[in-house]
């Protein structure tokens, strides 16, 4: 099941490609039925805080009138950073499964842990790696297509 839900999120990672933003995609799953799905969405938006998972955030939140989504599984083709870890814990998620490591901004593990920290009230299961050389594979096409673009 778990695989089947991360191709979902690489389906929207693939969306934010097509409209040149940076291809991470995210949904949220609850009671075995998809609640939200969304994609990176910042500069289309002009906003910051539009990453993917932020954006299924806000979704899921409209779509059960509460800005606590329990007992819910958010799928993230990337590792989550600071701002994104920060409004899973705040919407009280119960686990975090991703799919590319990023040891630059990652916060669950990769770059710091964030995952057991005394800061927060609510303790969260966090899975990644899963299906990562496909995740990993979007970010790194992407990257190389924009370096070309520079250096031409």
């Amino acid at each position: 099941m778990t695989k089947k839900w991360m191709q979902i999120a690489i389906a929207e990672a693939k969306k934010a490609n097509k409209e040149d933003e940076i291809p991470v995609g995210a949904i949220i799953v609850r009671n075995d039925e998809l609640i939200a799905q969304s994609h990176n969405q910042p500069i289309v938006t002009n906003d910051p805080s539009a990453h993917a998972e932020i954006q299924a955030l806000r979704i899921a939140g409209k779509k059960l009138k509460n800005y606590r989504i329990k007992d819910s599984t958010l799928y993230v083709t990337l590792e989550p950073c600071a701002m994104c870890f920060g409004a899973i814990m705040h919407a009280r998620i119960e686990r975090i499964v991703y799919g590319a490591h990023d040891p630059k901004t990652g916060v669950c593990g990769s770059c710091i842990d964030l995952t057991n920290s005394k800061v927060f009230n609510h303790q969260i299961h966090v899975e990644g790696g899963i299906l990562e050389n496909a995740c990993s594979k979007l970010l790194q096409d992407f990257f190389k297509i924009r370096r070309n673009k520079l250096n031409n």
